[in-house]
């Protein structure tokens, strides 16, 4: 079983900053992609950063430019570098990851969450 284990929320004043960190455990092979989602109160969870396991990123609109995604291949982790930080990006931050549990055997996977506050 693959677990990602999500740490790093928490309260900031708006225009600070904050690092979320992944960590993936359990029977991995190999990760493809890692990336982050949110969803704020009232709202659908969107995409928010995905990397690749060589490094290619993507970004939502609203984060670009702000946010900052970063991986470690040999820690199975991934970072969320959150600056400038709005009060629009209060959510909850899902961590999510396409692992290879063996070399023919995939699955998608996500973390429990943690609450990013930004207080205007």
């Amino acid at each position: 079983q693959v677990q990602l284990v999500e740490s790093g929320g928490g309260l900031v004043q708006a225009g600070g900053s904050l690092r979320l960190s992944c960590a993936a455990s359990g029977s991995i092979f190999s990760i493809s992609y890692m990336g982050w989602y949110r969803q704020a109160p009232g709202k659908q969870r969107e995409l928010v950063t995905t990397i690749t396991s060589g490094g290619s990123t993507n970004y939502a609109t609203s984060v670009r430019g702000r946010f900052t995604i970063s991986r470690d291949n040999a820690k199975n982790a991934v970072y969320l570098q959150m600056n400038s930080l709005k009060a629009e990006d209060t959510a909850v931050y899902y961590c999510n990851a396409g692992v290879y549990e063996s070399r023919y055997r995939s699955l998608e996977v996500w973390g429990q969450g943690t609450l990013v506050t930004v207080s205007s």
